[in-house]
C-alpha cells in the first residue's frame, strides 16, 4: 500500500525534481517507509511506500525494468500475484524480488494493457513505457484505490490524492461549483468530477494511455463493469449457499498474504464477523478492533449504535486479541478539520468513526480487513430497493430512486440554498448525472428483479465507491492498509448472478402492495429490517454464533442526531451561524441557518446536512 504521483509536461518541458518531490512529500502519510522519485525528459514520477510484501529494498519504487525501458509506480495489493508470477517465469521472465510490484511490471511488459483483467486485488498504477513513448494508467475494477488527474497549463498531473496535484506550480485552485451542487444533492459525487475544478477521478475498471509527444487527450478504455442480472439457469438455494461459502472463504484466505502483522475490524454484524471467523482460523491470536460511542445522551432510536458488547462476544468466540475505543462528541468535533484535509472531497456521510477505527487499528497492526461491499453485493439495504422495485416502467423507477437519493437538498429547494452561485449552476442537471450512472442496460429493465439489479448496480457504482474512497483516505491517514475481502473478483462475479429472490425476502409482497396502491401498508418496508442479504446470511450462519445471522442490519454510525442537538450544538453554531464563514460565499446564509434553526428546535433532523456543511466549510478553510 502506497501513494503515487506524477507530472507529464505536454509542451515538452523537462520535468522538475523539485516539483515532484513536493508532490510526493505531501502524501508521505500514505507511505512513511520510503520515498523516491524518477525523472525522464518531460516525465516525473513519485512514490511513497508502506512496506507490506517483500520489505526489502528490492520492492522499492519507482521500479525499473532491467533494460530501463519501463518504469512502474503502484499503489495497492495484487492477491493472486504468485500465480501470475509462476506464469511469467514459464514465459522466460526472471525476478529479483518477491514483491507483487515486480509481477505487475513484468506482466505489463508481457501482455500490455491485457495484463490488467488478470489482477485480483486493489490497485492504481502507472507505467512509463519508453518503447511506445506513452504512459499507461490502470485502476482496479471496483475503485478501491483512488487516482486523480487533470491538465493545467499543459502539465498533466496525477496522484493518489488531490493534495499532490495541488502542490504543482502549474495547478491553480478553483471551486467546481457544479461538483458542489452534485455533492449537496447526493452527499456524494456520482460523476468523475471533484470539488477542485479541472481535477477528475480516474474511473474504476478502466485503463488509459497518454502519448508523451504532447498530442491527443487521455485515451480511456473500460475493461470491466458490474453486471447484476438474473441467471438464465438458476442453481438451487442449497447449491448457491455452498458455492457462496466456498468463494467467501477463498476470498478471505487470499487476502491474508502479508509480511507484516494483520488484523480485522469487528463490529457486531455479519460481514466483519464472517471475515474474522475465517481469518482467525488461519491466524492465531489475531487482532480485532471495534469503536463504540458514548451513549449517555443517545435517543432510543440510537440505542443499538454502540456494538461493543456484540463485538466482545465475537472476540471471545473467535479467540482474538480485541481492542476498543469509545468515541464521544469531543472526538467528533476535533476530527472534522483533520478528516476534511485527508478526505479532500466530502463523501457519504459522517466519517469520524472510520477515522478513529483506523487510528485504533494502526496502533497495533499495519494491515486491517474491512467488511465493505457485502451490503451492495447482496442487497443489504432493503428499505431503499423497496421504494422502486414495484415501478411500472423504467421512467417511474428512475423518478422514484432519484427522489430517494436526494439525501441533503431536494431539487425544489436548491435555488434558494445555492442563491449566491445559482446563475452558474442552474442549468446543471443532477437528474441527468443520476441517469448517466446507469450505463449497462436500464433500457431493458422491466420487472422487479431487473429494478433490484439496477439498484444494486447504481449503489455499487456510486454509494459503495464513495465508501471505498473514504475507507482508503482515512486508513491511509494513519498509514494503515485496509483490505476488502468481499470485493474479490470471483466472489463478486458470482454474487452478481444470484437471483433477486435469494437476496431479498419481501420483494413479491412489496410489489403487490405497490401495484395495488397500498401506500400505508408498504410504509413499514421503508424502515431498517433484516429482509436483505438472505443468501449471504444463510451461507455465513455456519461460521457465526447462533442468532448472529438473524440480526437487523446496523450501520457504523454514532448518535449524531443527539450530539448535534445537545452536546455539540455550541460547536455547530460557532461554525455555521457566522455570516463570514467561507461556505456563505457559495450558499445562502438565511436559508442554511433557517434549516439549522429547525434542527435545534427538534422540528427536523438535519444531521447529515450539518455534517456536510461543517465538512465543506473546513475544506474551504484548507484552501484559504
Amino acid at each position: 500500500m502506497c501513494g503515487i504521483t506524477g507530472v507529464i509536461h505536454r509542451d515538452g518541458r523537462s520535468a522538475s525534481a523539485d516539483s515532484i518531490n513536493k508532490m510526493t512529500h505531501v502524501i508521505k502519510h500514505r507511505g512513511p517507509d520510503a520515498q523516491d522519485t524518477y525523472c525522464y525528459r518531460n516525465v516525473a514520477l513519485g512514490h511513497v511506500r508502506l512496506s507490506i510484501i517483500d520489505l526489502s529494498e528490492m520492492g522499492s519504487q519507482p521500479m525499473r525494468s532491467d533494460d530501463d525501458l519501463y518504469v512502474l509506480i503502484y499503489n495497492g495489493e495484487i492477491y493472486n500475484f504468485k500465480d501470475i508470477r509462476a506464469e511469467l517465469i514459464e514465459k522466460g521472465h526472471s525476478f529479483r524480488s518477491t514483491s507483487d510490484t515486480e509481477v505487475i511490471l513484468n506482466a505489463y511488459i508481457e501482455w500490455g494493457a491485457a495484463c490488467v483483467p488478470k489482477f485480483n486485488g486493489m490497485f492504481a498504477f502507472t507505467v512509463l513505457d519508453k518503447t511506445s513513448n506513452t504512459v499507461f494508467f490502470a485502476r482496479d475494477r471496483f475503485g478501491i484505490k483512488p487516482l486523480y488527474y487533470g491538465e493545467f497549463n499543459q502539465s498533466f498531473l496525477f496522484g493518489s490524492e488531490i493534495k499532490a496535484i495541488e502542490q504543482h506550480p502549474d495547478y491553480k485552485f478553483e471551486i467546481n461549483k457544479t461538483g458542489l451542487k452534485e455533492y449537496f444533492s447526493f452527499q456524494n459525487i456520482l460523476s468523475d468530477q471533484t470539488l477542485n475544478c479541472g481535477v477528475k477521478m480516474f474511473p474504476a475498471g478502466h485503463t488509459a494511455i497518454l502519448n508523451l509527444s504532447g498530442s491527443g487527450d487521455l485515451q480511456l478504455s473500460q475493461y470491466w463493469d458490474y453486471n447484476f442480472q438474473e441467471p438464465s439457469d438458476a442453481i438451487s438455494q442449497e447449491e448457491c449457499i455452498e458455492e457462496l461459502d466456498r468463494l467467501f472463504e477463498q476470498a478471505v484466505k487470499r487476502q491474508l498474504v502479508s509480511d507484516v502483522e494483520l488484523g480485522s475490524y469487528l463490529s457486531g454484524g455479519m460481514d466483519s464477523g464472517s471475515i474474522t471467523a475465517i481469518s482467525s482460523a488461519n491466524i492465531e491470536n489475531m487482532h480485532t478492533f471495534t469503536c463504540g460511542f458514548d451513549m449517555s445522551s443517545a435517543s432510543a432510536q440510537e440505542g443499538g449504535f454502540d456494538e461493543r458488547e456484540k463485538a466482545r462476544e465475537f472476540s471471545t468466540y473467535f479467540k482474538t486479541r480485541h481492542h476498543e475505543k469509545v468515541i464521544d462528541h469531543h472526538d467528533m468535533e476535533s476530527s472534522i478539520a483533520k478528516i476534511a484535509w485527508h478526505l479532500e472531497e466530502p463523501r457519504v456521510g459522517q466519517s469520524y468513526p472510520n477515522y478513529y477505527a483506523a487510528e485504533l487499528a494502526r496502533a497495533n497492526v499495519k494491515v486491517v480487513l474491512s467488511g465493505a461491499g457485502g451490503d451492495e453485493l447482496f442487497a443489504g439495504y432493503p428499505w431503499r430497493y423497496y421504494r422502486a422495485v414495484g415501478s411500472e416502467n423504467k421512467e417511474a423507477y428512475l423518478d422514484s430512486y432519484y427522489k430517494y437519493w436526494q439525501r441533503l437538498v431536494f431539487e425544489k429547494d436548491q435555488q434558494a440554498f445555492f442563491a449566491p452561485i445559482w446563475s452558474d449552476i442552474a442549468d446543471f442537471s443532477t437528474k441527468q448525472i443520476f441517469q448517466e450512472t446507469y450505463s449497462n442496460g436500464l433500457n431493458d429493465a422491466s420487472n422487479p428483479a431487473d429494478f433490484l439489479n439496477q439498484s444494486l448496480y447504481f449503489e455499487a457504482k456510486t454509494f459503495m465507491h464513495g465508501l471505498l474512497v473514504l475507507e482508503d483516505k482515512l486508513s491511509m491517514a494513519h498509514s494503515l492498509e485496509s483490505r476488502v475481502p468481499i470485493l474479490d473478483n470471483d466472489l463478486v462475479e458470482f454474487a452478481m448472478k444470484i437471483p433477486a429472490s435469494y437476496k431479498l425476502a419481501s420483494i413479491d409482497k412489496v410489489v403487490q402492495l405497490a401495484r395495488h396502491g397500498k401506500d400505508k401498508e408498504i410504509e413499514k418496508y421503508f424502515h431498517r429490517s433484516k429482509d436483505g442479504k438472505l443468501i449471504f446470511r444463510q451461507a455465513m450462519a455456519r461460521h457465526l454464533p447462533k442468532e448472529t445471522a438473524k440480526r437487523e442490519k446496523q450501520g457504523f454510525s454514532g448518535p449524531d442526531a443527539s450530539w448535534f442537538t445537545n452536546e455539540s450544538a455550541d460547536f455547530i453554531k460557532a461554525e455555521l451561524y457566522k455570516p463570514n464563514a467561507k461556505i456563505y460565499n457559495l450558499l445562502d446564509f438565511k436559508t442554511v441557518t433557517g434549516i439549522l434553526d429547525k434542527h435545534f428546535a427538534n422540528v427536523m433532523n438535519s444531521r447529515l446536512l450539518i455534517w456536510s456543511l461543517l465538512s465543506v466549510n473546513m475544506w474551504l478553510e484548507n484552501h484559504a
